[in-house]
């Protein structure tokens, strides 16, 4: 909780980062930011390449829906179950490796389905390898990076890599490539890449020193699943922690609704045709690689609170653009851009808030806890509302859904306590990890 002090400094930070050179901590961010981004370039293949496979399998608006609900809820119990493995294990690099390797190949079997239920049944798999690479990553900085970066690290570790290859490069190289050739080769070219990044994490990271865990008692009739689901019980009573998990889950519905949606109403409906639509999602990966600097370092110095409640409310304007908005496709992409500032927010409500509100030893538990809610929740129910409504009053309905989840994010977030450092320094106070 926080407390008023009269010190300057608060109690000397658990973590590896002490005898970690500033070169390896860069290193480390850079690798596991372009990991993430890669899996985020299979993730959106098939959100950008929609308008192609959309016809060829003849997919309803409630099956785009559940393919990337189907998606969202693999990685949601992934990432639940992987980043307490990598408490438990102590082998955070290795796991991050494997999962590394079966997301990619993974994006091979995306290539040759030739039905909806092929198409989802692959999805399902890429979720279930992808949802632990994140926990385990910020986990990794969490403890291999000063707590004076923490939270631009873990902004640069989420956002820079996923929404420059997976925003940007993602719909701009794969729509042209199948355009060239077939939106099976585009899914091929999208697996090449996680396999080597898995290489390059193997040989150039080391495996973090894991904490000391404290001893727990071991009560009659207890088991190491009892364990965790009371553990994650007592994460959720913690204020931070449940408002991170319900601000997430409405914002990540917001992020996996608009990609599974904005492609085709920006062709069928806009009228634009594919490779001009390519670039108008892809200004959301800009926009969302610079705001990973920015508002990451930016709550480094003003605190969290104040991003997380004004971005959220700031993102109506990206719907509302696309849905009056009369002009070129530039100005499009210039309200897409600035709307999209709420992508931002996101390593801050996963990761910084959980990770400065509990102990080090709890970092990847805590981690998956938020990660994993968020996409079992807003991730799997966000796209199958939108999808459904969209099949019922026509294909601007799911935009309506997106202004209602960031009014309502804005309202919640400020209930947040404070967590960044240098912000309660200014104010004199500490927050002292549960």
């Amino acid at each position: 909780m926080a407390t008023h002090t009269d010190t300057t400094e608060s109690a000397e930070p658990q973590g590896n980062w002490v005898t970690n050179s500033p070169a390896y901590q860069t290193l480390l961010v850079f690798l596991l930011a372009l990991n993430f981004g890669i899996v985020f370039f299979d993730r959106q293949a098939l959100n950008a390449l929609m308008p192609f496979v959309q016809p060829d399998l003849m997919l309803s608006q409630t099956q785009i829906g559940l393919l990337a609900s189907g998606l969202s809820f693999t990685w949601a119990i992934a990432a639940f179950f992987v980043g307490r493995l990598s408490d438990s294990l102590g082998k955070r690099k290795i796991l991050l490796v494997i999962a590394t390797i079966a997301f990619s190949l993974c994006s091979f079997l995306s290539g040759i389905a030739t039905s909806f239920l092929f198409l989802f049944a692959a999805r399902l798999l890429m979720g279930a390898a992808e949802g632990g690479v994140m926990p385990i990553s910020h986990a990794m900085v969490a403890s291999e990076v000063d707590p004076k970066r923490r939270g631009l690290a873990q902004g640069v570790a989420q956002n820079l890599g996923s929404n420059l290859l997976g925003s940007f490069l993602a719909p701009v190289v794969l729509v042209w490539f199948a355009t060239m050739f077939s939106w099976r080769e585009a899914f091929y070219l999208a697996a090449l890449p996680g396999l080597i990044s898995a290489a390059m994490i193997w040989f150039m990271l080391r495996e973090p020193e894991m904490p000391k865990r404290e001893p727990k008692p071991q009560m009659e009739g207890s088991n190491a699943v009892s364990d965790y689901l009371a553990e994650l019980g007592r994460a959720m009573k913690v204020r931070n922690m449940w408002i991170s998990v319900v601000v997430g889950t409405l914002m990540v519905g917001h992020f996996v609704t608009t990609w599974a949606f904005m492609p085709l109403y920006l062709t069928e409906v806009k009228g634009y045709d594919p490779e001009t639509m390519s670039w108008i999602m892809g200004s959301l990966g800009i926009a969302a690689a610079i705001y990973s600097f920015t508002v990451a370092g930016l709550s480094d110095i003003i605190g969290r609170k104040p991003v997380m409640v004004a971005l959220p409310l700031l993102a109506v304007i990206g719907p509302l653009g696309a849905m009056y908005y009369e002009g070129g496709a530039f100005g499009l992409a210039a309200i897409f851009f600035v709307g999209w500032a709420v992508n931002g927010i996101f390593p801050i409500f996963m990761a910084t808030i959980p990770s400065e509100t509990f102990k080090p030893v709890h970092h990847a538990t805590v981690l998956g806890l938020a990660m994993g809610s968020c996409e079992v929740l807003g991730g799997v129910f966000g796209p199958i509302i939108g999808g459904a409504l969209n099949d019922a009053f026509g294909l601007n309905s799911f935009l309506w859904l997106l202004i209602g989840l960031s009014l309502v994010s804005g309202v919640i977030a400020m209930g947040l306590r404070e967590t960044a450092p240098a912000a309660l320094r200014k104010k004199g106070l500490t927050f002292d990890p549960v």
